[in-house]
């Protein structure tokens, strides 16, 4: 049997990404001889993300796409075409892979800010998933989820609604306290804490400098846009002037580039840090230093590594909602909203003292422990590999495959 993994990672876009590599190197630790397939829009590139990363692991994008090739972006219409697909196939051009998950041990949701009502369509792949399930009796997952704002229009009465679907799965945890809420679970820890220890690592090993930005330029108007990167060169020239060092970041290649375009006469070109360069060594952190981001998974990494900064919010009811979780952690950021201003004259924000650092090994601990529960550790991983031991569990395992009917046989 299979793991099947669910994700917009591909993207690519750093949060997302971190998120699907943290999941795919404890999979590796603890399941290296189990296929694991990740379902994403972009399964070319996600090859090339996570390259390495697992020994089995398998891209695709069958639900992705179902999706989006939907006559509507109407959620009823999406989740009804996509469960219909999953129960009575479609077309060569999904069969293979319906058939694919079909046999899958288990479909995980993994976290991240995706199944709301600013992208209706995504509610399509939990749709499929508890489709299989009916089918199948695979296990559903969902971990770090958060479904603010809530996808609206989805109460028709047949079955279609998100928010019920994923009170339906076998384990649910959520990251920040409106979604717990909603679906009346006690709050849970973003998965990025599955991964938090790998980035810190690399980050403190590559360095950074004083002052690190990244201001994204979708999810607002460009004059809200315009208005967050005034405020920013403020706190760059600040910054400058206090004989400060300064770095721009990519979280997401194109979208982040705007804020840089129109800082660049104070940022060098080549302290602009572009989405590969993250990608392959690491964000540049270092301990004493400030931060201006609009990114969510930045101020989480930030924080991580015990720094202070700003959360620029962008869109009122999501990204608010975001930023606001990691406060509630205790990070100790400052937050505006796009109309508001950010702190200027100095690159030292408003904050108050940081908690979030202290904190951060027993809050990965916990979302460890959690991953334990859904994939615990199998024998022959925890002996060397030469050991006849490693050679007896993998007999007992392929003989315990052999005897096992198929789900719904």
């Amino acid at each position: 049997m299979s793991i099947y993994l669910i994700s917009p990672a591909g993207h690519p876009n750093y949060g997302d990404e971190l998120i699907a590599a943290g999941w795919l190197r404890y999979l590796a630790e603890t399941r290296p001889e189990t296929d694991v397939w990740l379902d994403c829009p972009n399964p070319g590139l996600a090859t090339e993300l996570f390259l390495g990363l697992h020994p089995r692991l398998r891209t695709t994008n069958t639900l992705w796409r179902a999706c989006w090739e939907a006559d509507s972006t109407d959620p009823v219409i999406v989740m009804d075409k996509v469960a219909h697909l999953m129960r009575h196939f479609g077309s060569p051009s999904y069969d293979l892979g319906i058939d694919r998950i079909r046999s899958m041990e288990s479909i995980h949701v993994l976290g991240g800010g995706y199944l709301n009502n600013l992208w209706p369509a995504n509610a399509g792949v939990v749709a499929a998933a508890d489709a299989i399930r009916s089918l199948t009796g695979a296990k559903l997952y969902a971990t770090g989820l958060s479904v603010i704002p809530v996808l609206a229009g989805t109460e028709d009465g047949d079955g279609h609604d998100l928010i019920d679907m994923l009170r339906g799965f076998d384990h649910v945890t959520v990251r920040d306290e409106p979604s717990a809420s909603v679906l009346g679970l006690p709050l849970g820890l973003d998965d990025a804490f599955l991964a938090a220890g790998h980035e810190l690592q690399r980050g403190f090993a590559r360095g950074g400098a004083d002052l690190v930005v990244c201001l994204q330029s979708d999810l607002q108007s460009e004059a809200e846009s315009a208005q967050v990167f005034g405020r920013a060169r403020e706190v760059v020239q600040a910054a400058l002037a206090e004989g400060k060092t300064v770095q721009y970041v990519e979280a997401i290649p194109g979208v982040d580039r705007p804020g840089f375009d129109a800082l660049k006469d104070l940022i060098r070109p080549e302290d602009f840090i572009p989405f590969i360069s993250v990608w392959r060594d690491g964000l540049p952190l270092k301990q004493n230093q400030t931060w201006l981001t609009t990114r969510f998974h930045l101020h989480f990494m930030a924080a991580a590594a015990g720094n202070l900064g700003t959360a620029a919010s962008v869109k009122e009811g999501y990204y608010d909602v975001k930023h606001g979780s990691l406060m509630n952690l205790g990070t100790g950021w400052s937050s505006t909203g796009s109309q508001e201003a950010i702190a200027a004259g100095s690159c030292s924000p408003r904050a108050a003292p940081s908690t979030f650092a202290a904190h951060l090994n027993s809050r990965m601990e916990q979302k460890r422990q959690e991953a334990l529960t859904l994939y615990p550790q199998v024998l022959a991983d925890v002996v060397l590999p030469g050991h006849p031991v490693a050679a007896v569990a993998r007999l007992l395992r392929g003989l315990r495959s052999a005897v096992t009917p198929l789900p719904g046989s």
